[in-house]
């Protein structure tokens, strides 16, 4: 996989994608995060002298035009972080946009409008991804947040594209994920949370051959201890994955890696962030109470195996740590992880949130800008948007 230091930009029209689908309340982006770590490959290119145009999706307009998902005030942002003008194109496609890269300066900067706003960037629609291309003579991938999704901007428009190579948050997440995978330092310990097991069975299937524990919490633990016969009161539980679970749980026993669950619990009466929270210092959950949390003896067996460790990755929460009173859990093992000397890797989304809300982000070796992507990384070893570049 070529990297962007490898082209010659000088005065090239480039067609770089990003993952700029960030937060906006009310026309105010609310964490620019993943604009900033974007900026290095688009400085980069800027330097190189290249005719700029950046391209991205946001939220799921679902093909239409819905103006609350427009890229417009990333470009204001994209303008004051840069310190020059961000020229905002209404659209991704067309003739307009073969004018405004026409215009554009070396160094110059287009932004274009969501990508989303087509039905064929979700489809990978060949006419759309020709479209794309038209106005560009390279193409730089560094949205590693969408590099598990086979759109057009991420895989079709190579059909149309020859020069083609990774920029620096792509290079990285690949070379952090890579090194958790080909011959991790042990005891590898994975810590898998969130709420179902259907999104985390791949991923858990993969790790089984390469880790020494997974330890399981959020919703999902519930799921698995159903699978074990504990009784789990009103817990979420996916009835269709027990046999699922189970079948995990089989698999981890013949390999000898250590599923450890949950063996207390943060429970309530209801699913609401009033609800009065109490300790269930067993296994068992009573009928009339639901789990949301790990216990406080869980957490400190988690934070042991964590401590031990010399190679760590997690994904997803231990309870629903937006309310405070279920948060103590996934907070322990964002501290548990800032303690660890050894190497470790947070997946994106939910865990990173919870990271940000520990303040321990800046403690951890690889925190990913993409959650769905890392899972899909570690499980498969590689992902669509990855292959078409190499």
């Amino acid at each position: 996989m070529r990297s962007i230091r490898d082209l010659n930009l000088e005065g090239r029209a480039v067609f770089l994608r990003l993952d700029l689908n960030v937060p906006i309340k009310n026309g105010t982006i609310t964490s620019d995060a993943r604009i900033q770590a974007a900026m290095p490959t688009i400085r980069h290119a800027i330097d190189a002298g290249a005719r700029v145009a950046l391209a991205s999706h946001l939220g799921r307009p679902k093909g239409k035009r819905v103006p609350e998902m427009s890229l417009e005030p990333v470009g204001s942002r994209l303008s004051e972080i840069l310190g020059k003008d961000v020229v905002f194109s209404e659209d991704c496609i067309g003739d307009g946009v073969k004018r405004l890269m026409q215009d554009l300066r070396p160094g110059g900067v287009l932004l274009l409008e969501n990508l989303r706003y087509h039905d064929g960037e979700k489809k990978n629609d060949a006419q759309f991804a020709k479209l794309l291309a038209a106005p560009f003579d390279a193409y730089v991938n560094d949205a590693f947040g969408s590099c598990h999704r086979a759109d057009a901007s991420i895989v079709g428009i190579l059909d149309y594209i020859e020069d083609s190579a990774a920029g620096f948050l792509l290079d990285k997440e690949v070379a952090a994920i890579s090194k958790l995978l080909q011959q991790p330092k042990r005891p590898f310990v994975a810590v898998v949370g969130g709420a179902k097991v259907a999104d985390k069975v791949g991923v858990m299937s993969s790790l089984l051959d390469k880790v020494d524990a997974i330890l399981v919490g959020g919703a999902m633990a519930y799921t698995f201890l159903k699978a074990k016969g504990v009784e789990i009161g009103k817990s979420r539980c996916e009835g269709d994955k027990v046999y699922v679970a189970k079948d995990i749980l089989d698999r981890a026993a013949s390999r000898k890696v250590d599923i450890l669950l949950p063996t207390d619990h943060v429970v309530a009466a209801d699913f609401a962030e009033d609800a009065p929270a109490q300790i269930i210092t067993t296994v068992a959950i009573p009928q009339d109470q639901m789990g949301l949390d790990i216990g406080p003896m869980t957490r400190k067996v988690f934070a042991e195996r964590l401590a031990g460790a010399k190679t760590v990755f997690w994904n997803g929460p231990m309870g629903v740590f937006e309310w405070a009173s279920f948060a103590a859990g996934t907070m322990a093992i964002a501290e548990a992880m800032a303690g660890c000397s050894g190497y470790t890797v947070v997946g994106g989304g939910d865990s990173v949130a919870a990271l940000e809300k520990a303040g321990c982000e800046g403690k951890i070796s690889h925190v990913s800008t993409g959650g769905g992507a890392s899972l899909e990384l570690v499980e498969k070893g590689t992902l669509p948007g990855i292959d078409v570049l190499k």
